[in-house]
């Protein structure tokens, strides 16, 4: 028993220490509580402070904005009143003066009208004197004054005509000499600054062999080596007695070229058959085709022409191997584009554009087609085919006066074509062609009445005419060398341009016995 009762003594005072300690813990705790209530109040009031403080800065800034803002207002209105005030005080004045202006203007026009007034008053005094000077004077010289201003407007006329007519052929005299020294002076310095070769390129029509045995591996056996060749080139090949020569005939320089070219790979390579021909002529073909296209080309390029049509530049090319008059086309056409190129900038004109008429004028005689057109006319279809400018395409048709010439180009190149035909070396014809357009020329002079003589001089350049003077007046002369020179350009071919001299001249002879 007395166990127990310590047993619970013991239990008594460990629940009296607990009871103690909470009560101590909950005191603790209601300090410790009081302690952060406390420390939140005081944040929370220097927080409130704070806010309260950037609160007042706010308002502050946003015053003393405001104030700034009216201020700036209040300024600019105060600019403003004082423009409107200056403005008012300017109209004011211009109001003065446009009343001081019209006050002026008004007196003005009183004293014009008082003025007017006299000058009428005065002006019919005049009329009347003049009238009656008018009828006296018709009274003195018996004519109207009708008649009278009509003799005096003839006598003026006839005046008028003779002076006019004399300053006309002062005009004239002085207008032919002027030009024809300054268009002298442009051709000599044109022909001068373009340096061209005077020898003459001709096709050829002539394949030279090393010996006569060649010609028979060259005709084959009966002959089929020979027609395969002339049927694969289109050129007739002519084997006779000429010694160490075979003679191809065609009137396609192209085809002439490409069989000669092919006939001289057969003969360099040995193996001359059917079979082996048509294999050459083809690969010679192709390359006559790509070295036409690289001549254009080069040609262009060293005369400085840009953006020609590819089928152009074939065309160009083309022009290597044809011939007018024994001068090579492509030579001539060069020839022509630096003089026009040269003759354009002593003119004042685009030489780049002369420079392509020049270049492109005789296309029209190396065309695939051969159509019945003359090659000026051909030559400006081309051109307009292939985009060429509209002043191109003038020029080229109209360098042989096929179509009217609406740009200065034309003439130009009309004047360099015939410069370059003309020029010496540049050209040859047959003698028997040469003698019978001479023999032309002086007939067809010959077939117009009153002329008795006729001589062609200067290698058919001139043609002089001698009429006789009891037949033939001076003004008949000048019609008779315009006639004769329209009918030489219509129905005759030459090149270059032929002077037509008429000369009339009288003689009185006397004998002394």
């Amino acid at each position: 028993m007395e166990f127990l009762y310590y047993i619970a003594v013991a239990v008594v005072v460990a629940a009296i220490a607990v009871v103690i300690t909470l009560a101590v813990q909950r005191k603790m705790a209601g300090t410790r509580a009081k302690l952060i209530i406390s420390d939140a109040e005081r944040e929370a009031e220097d927080l409130k402070r704070s806010k309260m403080l950037q609160g007042r800065e706010e308002a502050l800034k946003i015053t003393a904005e405001a104030e700034k803002q009216a201020n700036q207002k209040l300024a600019k209105i105060q600019q403003a009143e004082s423009r409107q005030k200056q403005r008012e005080m300017q109209l004011n004045q211009q109001q003065s003066e446009n009343q001081r202006t019209r006050n002026e203007l008004e007196n003005t026009r009183q004293n014009l009208e008082a003025q007017q007034t006299v000058i009428n008053n005065r002006q019919s005094q005049l009329d009347h004197l003049q009238r009656q000077a008018q009828e006296m004077l018709e009274h003195i010289s018996g004519l109207s004054s009708q008649e009278a201003k009509e003799k005096l407007i003839e006598s003026l006329k006839d005046e008028v005509k003779t002076a006019a007519a004399s300053y006309i052929n002062d005009i004239m005299d002085d207008a032919k000499l002027t030009a024809n020294k300054e268009a002298k002076r442009i051709v000599v310095q044109s022909i001068q600054r373009v340096a061209t070769e005077t020898a003459i390129e001709n096709s050829v029509t002539v394949f030279h062999i090393d010996s006569d045995e060649i010609k028979g591996r060259i005709i084959g056996r009966e002959g089929r080596n020979i027609r395969a060749l002339e049927a694969a080139t289109g050129i007739e090949i002519i084997v006779d007695d000429t010694p160490e020569a075979i003679v191809l005939s065609g009137f396609d320089p192209v085809r002439r070229e490409i069989a000669r070219l092919a006939l001289h790979q057969l003969v360099a390579d040995g193996r001359i058959h059917p079979a082996r021909i048509e294999e050459v002529v083809a690969k010679v073909r192709k390359q006559i085709e790509q070295e036409i296209i690289e001549t254009g080309q080069r040609t262009a390029i060293d005369l400085g022409i840009h953006g020609l049509h590819p089928e152009l530049i074939r065309l160009v090319g083309k022009m290597k191997y044809r011939s007018s008059y024994g001068q090579n086309l492509l030579q001539h056409s060069r020839e022509t584009a630096n003089l026009c190129a040269v003759m354009a900038s002593e003119l004042g004109l685009n030489p780049k554009k002369a420079r392509r008429a020049g270049l492109l004028h005789d296309i029209g005689k190396v065309p695939d087609e051969e159509p019945e057109l003359p090659h000026a006319l051909l030559g400006m279809k081309l051109a307009e085919k292939y985009k060429e400018k509209p002043e191109i395409c003038n020029a080229i048709g109209a360098h042989h006066d096929e179509v009217e010439q609406t740009s200065l180009l034309a003439p130009i190149v009309q004047v360099c074509d015939a410069i370059s035909g003309a020029r010496p070396g540049a050209r040859r014809e047959i003698v028997e062609a040469y003698i019978k357009r001479l023999n032309d020329l002086e007939q067809l002079a010959l077939s117009y009445p009153g002329v008795l003589k006729t001589y062609a001089i200067q290698a058919g350049r001139e043609l002089r005419v001698i009429v006789g003077a009891d037949k033939i007046d001076d003004a008949e002369t000048e019609k008779l060398s315009s006639e004769i020179a329209r009918r030489i350009q219509d129905e005759m071919t030459y090149p270059g341009q032929v002077k037509i001299t008429v000369i009339r001249e009288t003689r009185s002879v006397s004998f002394a016995k």
